[in-house]
């Protein structure tokens, strides 16, 4: 006779639900702007020009191997900051998207002139580094029965590019889900304007020529007596069957710094749900350190990154929570996110500061 497998050990404290999609709010945006493109659309028509960094990788950490820059306004541009970053080889079991070898990242947006534009993702095509910029945005339908748009405003420092969706780190909110299939493009922006929002017969998508909606919110709860999970950055952890989602916080001081781990639907690339409708974590560990942006497993230990600001290289951190040893000088100032890109054993992070961006690759052997 065959056992009944034992269920899953979900641990207390704290927890995410899922909103309802916004599927009507999204066929009402198709509407107005057209069959969506998806990401092959996007992918075929790559804008900006990346390039590799004119500093020697070495002089930009001790563990990168590799290092790539926006171009020269990207570089430069106040108003947005890079984040999350994951890639094709999260998404595909073939490390791939139509043969392309893909990275993801996201910015969010500070205010300048009174205005914030929320976040953003960018794809970029690593064989060719074109990139192009896509804007998240958050339909929905007004009191009239009317199309409404707003920009998606979270801080998007983390991001699981997982089948076909994006999950984005939310702090505080939880995360949000997009899918690559609703990328829609925008009739006559040109990536420099001002406005944003729906008249009634076009959209305004401050200039951007690709827009993506926003599906669903995974929304963060606390049980009593215990500290809310800021969801400041994730990453996949395909070690595991079924895969898991990583999520951990920023914090300093003497503020939590916990990483946890949610299983995925390998079907659906969701949050494995309970009868009662939330999604709790297979296991919270309150052992990180402070200042954490980023944090991947890989070879069966955790990775992650410290940021030691806008001036100073960046540290990262190996093992298993409670016991973190750092490898400083590792990375370039300013570093956040972190991936995996398993057949070739690397690890990928990014920086944020204007005039120092830098996505770089590393040999995981390095932290041997």
């Amino acid at each position: 006779m065959r056992e009944t497998p034992d269920p899953v050990p979900y641990v207390e404290g704290v927890h995410l639900q899922r909103t309802d999609e916004k599927a009507h709010e999204i066929e009402a945006l198709a509407a107005v702007l057209g069959t969506p493109v998806g990401l092959e659309g996007l992918l075929d028509n790559l804008k900006w020009q990346g390039r590799r960094s004119r500093l020697p990788a070495k002089l930009l950490g001790r563990a990168v191997s590799e290092a790539y820059t926006w171009d020269d306004y990207d570089q430069r541009d106040t108003r947005w900051w890079p984040q999350g970053i994951s890639t094709s080889a999260d998404s595909s079991d073939t490390e791939d998207i139509a043969g392309r070898r893909v990275l993801v990242t996201t910015w969010y947006s500070h205010e300048v002139d009174g205005t914030n534009h929320g976040s953003r993702v960018t794809f970029l095509d690593l064989d060719t580094l074109r990139y192009r910029h896509v804007l998240l945005v958050l339909p929905t339908i007004d009191k009239h029965g009317l199309l409404a748009l707003k920009p998606m405003k979270i801080h998007a420092g983390g991001i699981v590019w997982a089948g076909d969706w994006l999950h984005i780190a939310a702090t505080k909110r939880g995360f949000v889900s997009a899918r690559v299939d609703d990328i829609m493009r925008v009739p006559g922006d040109d990536e420099h304007g001002d406005d944003f929002g729906y008249d009634g017969t076009r959209v305004a998508s401050y200039g951007y020529r690709y827009v993506l909606p926003v599906r669903f919110t995974y929304k963060a709860f606390t049980d009593d007596g215990h500290d809310q999970l800021r969801y400041s950055f994730m990453s996949l952890d395909r070690r595991s069957d079924p895969p898991a989602l990583v999520a951990g916080e920023y914090n300093s001081g003497t503020a939590p710094t916990r990483l946890a781990r949610y299983q995925l639907d390998p079907a659906t690339w969701q949050l494995e749900t309970g009868d009662d409708g939330f999604s709790r974590p297979l296991e919270v560990d309150d052992g990180g350190v402070v200042r954490m942006q980023g944090a991947v497993l890989a070879a069966g230990r955790y990775h992650v990154t410290v940021s030691r600001g806008p001036w100073l290289p960046g540290t990262i951190y190996t093992g298993q929570p409670g016991a973190l040893r750092p490898r400083k000088f590792a990375l370039p100032m300013g570093c956040e996110d972190l991936t995996y890109w398993p057949s070739t054993d690397r690890l990928w992070s990014l920086t944020e500061h204007p005039h120092r961006r830098w996505i770089v690759s590393m040999k995981r052997s390095f932290f041997d």
